[in-house]
């Protein structure tokens, strides 16, 4: 999974919300030089903690048919699609990316649903267009 998040090149801001002693221990750790940063040690949290649930993450993807990690797409893998009078079904944890060359009626001739764990990347236009099946 670090291969994916490495290829991303890109990362999501989130904000939390922690009591004052949590957030005072992870100072601690922090400044006794565990730890570069909050930051630093919240995203080493997240991914210990991911590690730890690697089993149920992998038999949920499996289950629910998703795909793990980055699904781009560009006009001519949807001119594809459209010629062979197919419709997507994209169903991701991770990043979906829709190329800016892809017009609006090209998306919804075919792209059926996206349903993302994670991030759609897709122009305005795109994203309005799909809107409504966009889950």
């Amino acid at each position: 999974m670090k291969d994916e998040r490495t290829k991303a090149g890109e990362t999501e801001k989130m904000t939390i919300n922690l009591g004052v002693i949590d957030l005072g221990q992870i100072d601690l750790l922090v400044q006794e030089g565990f730890y570069s940063n909050r930051t630093d040690f919240i995203r080493t949290a997240a991914r210990n903690l991911l590690a730890t649930h690697a089993d149920v993450i992998k038999q949920t993807v499996a289950r629910k048919t998703l795909t793990l990690g980055l699904q781009h797409y560009n006009r001519h893998k949807l001119e594809m699609v459209q010629t062979r009078g197919e419709k997507l079904q994209i169903h991701v944890v991770g990043l979906v990316s829709i190329d800016d060359d892809v017009s609006p009626d090209l998306a919804l001739v075919t792209i059926e649903s996206i349903y993302v764990l994670g991030v759609l990347q897709a122009s305005t236009a795109v994203k309005a267009a799909l809107a409504e099946r966009i889950y």
